[in-house]
């Protein structure tokens, strides 16, 4: 109840405002190919901690929301198949999808799932689509690591809520200019370094043909 107050006197009503059905559009955006590092384990925390509702409420909405984000990318990707991946990833990256799904596909998109930010899961979420790999143990790698993961950040989330609440209000401006910054430059970094990569492979490409 504290949480929710200092919530509403701090004026952060508009970063909650939506508060579940937030969640779920959040979830869908950062498992696409937008992905928002860290950004619904943030608002999943802030929701949390304010109170307002009971915490399983906006865990199924967290749940919701990643779990069906991550499944449009996984069905898109397998109907793209694997010429799909190689027109967004360097080809030595799609060897090492291809070698580490070889060796247990379904470890590496429950560890994915459980990796915070900024590690991304949308990569291994592709390869997997891409790949073919199995819808059923796709759904179940991404639900039982994101069922894990959001259980945690909503318990100490709840258990800690008046104190992040209390920080949150008091250096406010600080943490989202901070959080806008990581996020934003997490992706940015991510695709310049992919396309890096990508135009290293090109011009090796080239320089091998007309060698030849």
């Amino acid at each position: 109840m504290r949480a929710a107050i200092l919530l509403k006197t701090g004026n952060l009503g508009w970063l909650v405002h939506f508060g579940a059905p937030g969640l779920v559009l959040v979830g869908i955006v950062d498992q696409s190919f937008v992905p928002i590092p860290g950004g619904i384990d943030m608002l999943l925390i802030l929701l949390a901690a304010s109170r307002k509702e009971p915490g399983i409420v906006y865990w199924f909405a967290a749940m919701i929301g990643a779990v069906f984000g991550a499944w449009l990318t996984y069905r898109i990707s397998k109907k793209a198949g694997k010429e799909g991946l190689e027109k967004r990833l360097p080809r030595k990256r799609i060897k090492t999808v291809e070698e580490t799904f070889k060796k247990g596909g379904f470890w590496a998109l429950f560890i994915g799932g459980l990796l915070p930010p900024p590690l991304p899961l949308v990569p291994i979420v592709v390869g997997a689509g891409a790949l073919q790999y199995p819808t059923r143990r796709f759904l179940i790698a991404i639900s039982a690591s994101r069922a894990i993961r959001y259980t945690l950040v909503v318990y100490l989330a709840h258990h800690y809520g008046p104190g992040i609440m209390r920080i949150f209000t008091a250096h406010k401006i600080a943490i989202i200019v901070g959080f806008l910054i990581f996020s934003v430059g997490a992706s940015v970094v991510g695709w310049l370094w992919t396309r890096y990569e990508m135009r290293k492979e090109e011009r090796s490409s080239k320089k091998t043909r007309k060698a030849a």
